[in-house]
């Protein structure tokens, strides 16, 4: 059967088929699927902040349900590539920033046996305090280590397994060992704990059990107060704030019995500041965060007096305080809970400064909740 001639001009009817629209013209007149324009349009679809959205939200719930690593360092690469190549960015753009598209409070649908009362909190905590030190430049990758006692009664800790950077850290990439550093709880990773790095911490906690948290620092300014004669002066209020100060002769390792014997000796029964000759210095704390605030003034502490040094000519022209008149402010506060008639609340301390960090790190990101930075304290007891 003969078809009727389509008159000049008239649009011709495609089927679906044939991927072109219908209303388009003829073949000749249409513009080609490869061409500037189509590109254009996909470059555009890619950079607009609703596709980033989608992706963000697609990137939370291969989080949730656990998904591949292989996955999520693919949508977080393409992320990252389009936040670098396009508009502003909805996520961070740094380097040292990628992994941080990880949420601390990983802990969502991961049971395992071993936890204990409380122990999903500490986790966040410890983690977090990973995140702060790698945002102030503190991280390490030498003998050193951030740990907690997460319970009293077996003695377990928690501690940071060897190939983690303090940036990658989460509440269940960190380890659970005992007091010989053996390994109790792997966490989500197959990664091991340094015995030797943790000996240290392991002869600390066994002479001290009101300790809770252990934080080593070992910046150029605390390392090299670490290997002044004279020791931490007291040229500041920070050096007041953290009290007295314990001092051993660290050779790295803490194997013998008599090393032990001889760093119980030397801490004492209440000091919390313990300053290892040439290896930096170790806060200790009944709470992560009375250790936080402690190692944080240490930090400031030292950096002022090698400035102090440097710039004066020698320790003979500093002005030192007398801790006797400067007194540094009481530890812990009392404060109004609730309304103004409230009850009254005593916090400990570094508590509501802990608290404020928490809200740093979630302000550094544009959607702070989305990550669930600061949340830890809500998300991690539901």
């Amino acid at each position: 059967m003969s078809k009727s001639p389509t008159p000049k001009g008239t649009p011709v009817q495609r089927s679906p088929s044939d991927g072109v629209p219908e209303g388009l013209q003829s073949p000749q007149h249409s513009t080609p699927v490869s061409g500037p324009q189509h590109k254009k349009r996909i470059s555009s679809l890619l950079q607009s902040p609703s596709f980033r959205e989608e992706l963000d939200v697609l990137i939370q719930e291969q989080m949730k349900k656990g998904g591949s690593s292989s996955n999520l360092w693919a949508l977080r690469q393409l992320a990252d590539f389009m936040a670098s190549h396009g508009s502003p960015a909805t996520l961070p753009v740094s380097p040292s920033n990628m992994m941080m598209v990880t949420s601390i409070n990983d802990l969502h649908g991961w049971e395992p046996g071993s936890l204990v009362k409380g122990e999903r909190l500490m986790r966040c905590k410890l983690a977090s305090t990973h995140r702060l030190f790698d945002l102030y430049g503190w991280a390490q990758i030498s003998q050193t280590l951030l740990t907690l006692r997460v319970s009293k009664e077996q003695e377990h800790f928690l501690v940071l397994p060897e190939g983690l950077a303090y940036s990658e850290v989460t509440g269940s990439s960190l380890v659970k060992v005992n007091l010989l550093g053996e390994v109790v709880e792997k966490g989500s990773t197959n990664l091991q704990v340094g015995t030797d790095k943790f000996s240290l911490h392991s002869a600390i906690y066994s002479a001290r059990p009101d300790v809770r948290c252990l934080l080593h620092l070992h910046t150029p300014a605390t390392a090299a107060v670490s290997a002044m004669k004279s020791g931490l002066l007291p040229l500041s209020h920070e050096a007041l704030l953290v009290g007295d100060v314990a001092y051993y002769d660290y050779n790295g390792v803490m194997g013998e019995e008599e090393d032990r014997m001889e760093l119980q000796k030397s801490l004492g029964p209440t000091c919390k500041v313990l300053v290892l000759r040439n290896h930096g210095i170790v806060a200790l704390g009944e709470s992560v965060e009375e250790a936080f605030y402690t190692i944080f003034h240490i930090q400031a502490a030292c950096q002022i007096q090698v400035t102090a040094l440097c710039s004066s000519g020698g320790e003979h022209n500093l002005i030192m305080l007398d801790r006797a008149i400067h007194k540094p402010n009481p530890t812990g506060t009392v404060s109004w809970a609730g309304s103004t008639f409230g009850p009254l609340h005593k916090s400990r301390t570094g508590e509501h400064e802990f608290e404020a960090l928490m809200r740093t790190l979630d302000n550094l990101l544009d959607k702070p909740i989305r990550f669930r930075w600061c949340q830890v304290c809500v998300a991690a007891t539901r």
